[in-house]
């Protein structure tokens, strides 16, 4: 084997060897040490929508992920090391994609929540932020209110991640 040989060989077994060494890793663990458990009481729905079961389903949808999520524990507000209050300040419905015709084909919903994260152990808030996602839905679908309701849960579903991200690893 000729010494350029043995160089490269020796030089990508090296280099193969520190890129294996070398990971990185995102565990979000920026919960402060002193909380376990959380309380997540019914959001307030300000927005003047009316849209049925909105406050309840998310609510529940945010609740699920952090069971899933497990790094803090839910518990009730008399039992939870902090509180994450939730109120929904509007859910604009507008017009997405206009066609040539100027006929609206698709509506985006957007979903618009201010959450309050607090320590009730050091009795401080840990964030007070505006949170903001959304869903489309076609308007030529044959059941326009069903795929109204499924954007509603796909913003639900964007934006429960959005605060369960802010919350576990200060997003």
């Amino acid at each position: 084997m000729t010494y350029n040989k043995f160089f490269i060989l020796i030089s990508i077994t090296i280099g193969g060897l520190l890129l294996s060494s070398c990971s990185y890793s995102f565990t979000g663990s920026s919960v402060p040490a002193h909380l376990n458990t959380i309380s997540i009481p019914l959001a307030l729905d300000r927005s003047g929508s009316g849209e049925p079961d909105l406050s309840e389903n998310l609510t529940n949808e945010l609740i699920t992920k952090f069971l899933n999520d497990n790094s803090l524990q839910i518990a009730d507000r008399v039992n939870a090391d902090a509180i994450l209050e939730c109120t929904i300040t509007s859910i604009p419905d507008i017009p997405e994609v206009i066609s040539g015709g100027e006929e609206v084909t698709l509506r985006k919903i957007t979903l618009n929540i201010k959450v309050t994260y607090r320590d009730l152990v050091e009795r401080k808030t840990i964030f007070d932020r505006n949170f903001s996602n959304f869903g489309n839905y076609s308007v030529d679908s044959p059941d326009i209110q069903q795929a109204r309701l499924d954007a509603i849960s796909q913003a639900i579903d964007l934006i429960t991640e959005d605060i369960l991200l802010a919350v576990v690893s200060n997003w």
